[in-house]
């Protein structure tokens, strides 16, 4: 592949907030990220993460929550986008106390914290920030490959640490009404089209999804691990209503994804296995085209993992007669997908 892109990280679940910037000051964890090349070789950027809005407090100036109990607006005090706006402000965040810490390259991320003598659960989602620390990072990935290690040794069945790209867009949604924008962590979509409290920082009165082209590139735990693109027909964020929003609508929920232990392969990835996840591993994800160049259109995207020192090929699998060890059009799942790639090549 021609170059790579390094992120040391790990994203763990959970969703959206808005609006105005409040008083608390906001100061988003360095994480160093680096670009390489074959021919210059890897160059260090000093990149950011944020936490996801709705980790972030939005209130009134009289300190009173613009959220009801369900967690979305609260219309008593925003009737309108417009009102909402005007009145409401997000505040910054502790991130320790959200169970986030980055040092240099490496980034941990708690899924519990002992608060006040309970066991809480925090969850952090992070988004990561260009240099500028203001607006997300959007890496190009086609003829490209997207690597990152991870230490998955404490996270059991039944958990689910995730890595993946979505195609928010670059500034959070930043406007009049959002003044806040990615450095507070607004604008999130998916290829789920959910429907958040918060659309792009702005109230979502009218709950509308907000769907988006999404790329799973890691959701795994100490046991098990999968690759799923979910594709869209549709470019950037778009707020989708009734049949847009379902399971044949603008975006390819199920995706188009393998799984090693899913597919019958129950001694590749797990304690003690071929990919040791006792261990810390570094995995690689390139993305190739259709003519060796970022010009061109994916044609594959194929999952290497390096593991003291030695390179590990995903395991071939069976579907339908064909033998496969990478997601190509070929894999009867991406059939969906590939009906919406014919509209946009992402």
């Amino acid at each position: 592949m021609a170059r790579s892109l390094l992120f040391s990280g790990l994203a763990l679940l959970p969703l959206i907030s808005a609006q105005q910037i409040g008083h608390t000051r906001n100061v988003n964890p360095k994480l160093l990220t680096q670009t390489c090349t074959k021919k210059h070789g890897c160059k260090t950027q000093g990149t950011y993460v944020v936490l996801d809005a709705l980790s972030h407090p939005i209130d009134t100036k009289s300190g009173a929550s613009c959220q009801n109990s369900t967690g979305r607006p609260d219309t008593s005090i925003c009737p309108t986008v417009g009102a909402c706006a005007s009145h409401c402000a997000l505040e910054g965040i502790d991130y320790a106390q959200h169970g986030v810490h980055a040092h240099g390259d490496e980034l941990k991320l708690y899924q519990y914290l002992n608060i006040n003598g309970t066991e809480t659960s925090v969850s952090p989602r992070l988004y990561l920030l260009g240099a500028d620390g203001k607006d997300y990072e959007q890496p190009a990935l086609l003829n490209q490959e997207f690597t990152f290690t991870v230490d998955v040794s404490n996270l059991p069945c039944g958990m689910n640490g995730a890595l993946y790209l979505s195609a928010m867009d670059r500034t959070g949604g930043r406007s009049t009404l959002n003044p806040a924008g990615a450095a507070y962590g607004t604008g999130y979509c998916d290829a789920q089209c959910p429907d958040n409290g918060w659309t792009n920082g702005v109230a979502n009165l009218a709950h509308k999804g907000a769907c988006c082209n999404e790329m799973d590139i890691w959701e795994a735990n100490a046991r098990s691990t999968q690759l799923t693109p979910h594709a869209c027909n549709v470019t950037g964020l778009y707020q989708c209503t009734g049949a847009d929003c379902g399971g044949d609508g603008v975006c390819d929920k199920s995706g188009c994804g393998i799984n090693p232990y899913g597919e019958g392969d129950h001694s590749f990835y797990g304690y003690k296995d071929v990919v040791d996840t006792t261990q810390p591993f570094t995995v690689v994800t390139q993305f190739h085209t259709d003519n060796g160049k970022a010009s061109g259109k994916l044609s594959q995207i194929k999952r290497l993992y390096v593991q003291h020192g030695k390179t590990i090929q995903e395991p071939s699998f069976t579907i339908n007669g064909q033998t496969l060890n990478s997601i190509t059009v070929s894999l009867p799942a991406c059939e969906d997908s590939q009906r919406r790639l014919t509209v946009t090549n992402t």
